[in-house]
């Protein structure tokens, strides 16, 4: 009796941990992870609390540093990006536009420098790029020359939109290239006063005062009179989107951003499904701007026919 009391207890030993580990797999293997460059992860975050008050059983998150690497659910990419290593299999939706200005740092030589000035689209590309080939229009600026460029070098940077809207490389900009994270271009500023560089607004902006970074200015751009403390170290954050939005300066890169994601998974299109019709609200309140109605339609029914597709 007692070893069939004994079988039967480590019968049940096994099992309930069967169990359990069965249910652990579930429960990780239904988590679904978005991957995200950092000054988005904030927005990304709002979308999955705010979701998860209305589909409390799935779970997303965001996939921070090399963890869960190899099983990214959702990527979130720009409209420029290089795609040579993208799956072509995936889709991409896009949920809003984000804006890149030029910067210093407050009260460096290099603000001193650039005081004053109104920097047009080729004078922009004469002080960030390497280029000797300028129009004969343009006149050379000697003090340009001192200035010190800091641009970022990873996939998840902002300096290609930036350089691709003044016709220009990631591989042109002079100076010097900062790896890791585009947070680590203001810091460069800081501690470089020839330093001058460009970053995405929430990196800029204050996300809860809605101003300029204390120690952070705009570098002055050639505008209508009327958009200029728009430009400035004056306007706040949410003024700076409403100028963007209503219509397109040159000098200021503006560059859709969206989701890359395989469409096989109905959970996934269910929360972009939100994230096109609900998530988008938040765009200003995390410093990114609305794409037009036109275009935000055209998203919202792509997403709605893969649903349709998979019932």
């Amino acid at each position: 009796m007692k070893r069939l009391a004994l079988a039967i207890a480590v019968l049940l030993s096994i099992n309930i941990s069967n169990i359990w580990a069965e249910q652990n797999s579930t429960n990780t293997s239904s988590v679904r992870y978005v991957k995200a460059p950092r000054f988005v992860r904030p927005l990304v975050e709002k979308w999955i609390t705010e979701y998860a008050k209305t589909q409390p059983g799935v779970e997303f998150q965001i996939a921070k540093g090399n963890q869960n690497q190899g099983n990214i659910d959702l990527n979130v990419v720009f409209d420029n990006q290089d795609t040579k290593t993208e799956d072509f299999s995936h889709t991409i939706v896009y949920f809003g536009e984000f804006a890149v200005l030029p910067i210093t740092a407050s009260g460096s030589e290099a603000a001193k420098v650039l005081e004053g000035k109104h920097l047009n689209s080729k004078k922009l590309k004469q002080l960030y790029f390497l280029n000797d080939d300028f129009d004969e229009d343009v006149k050379k600026i000697k003090q340009f020359e001192k200035l010190v460029i800091y641009s970022g070098s990873n996939a998840t940077s902002v300096a290609a939109s930036f350089a691709h809207n003044f016709g220009e490389e990631s591989s042109n900009f002079r100076g010097k290239r900062i790896s890791g994270d585009d947070l680590f271009l203001n810091t460069a500023l800081t501690k470089d006063p020839l330093g001058v560089s460009f970053n995405a607004l929430p990196n800029i902006f204050d996300l809860q005062s809605r101003h300029i970074k204390d120690d952070l200015t705009i570098i002055g751009i050639d505008v209508k009179k009327n958009l200029e403390e728009s430009f400035s170290d004056k306007a706040t954050l949410d003024e700076l989107i409403a100028v963007l939005e209503n219509g397109k300066v040159s000098e200021i890169a503006v560059e859709k951003i969206g989701v890359s994601y395989n469409g096989g998974d109905d959970a996934v299109n269910q929360f972009l499904q939100w994230v096109l019709t609900d998530g988008t609200k938040f765009n200003h309140e995390f410093g990114l701007l609305n794409l037009d109605n036109k275009l935000t339609q055209v998203q919202i029914e792509k997403v709605k026919d893969i649903l349709t597709a998979q019932k």
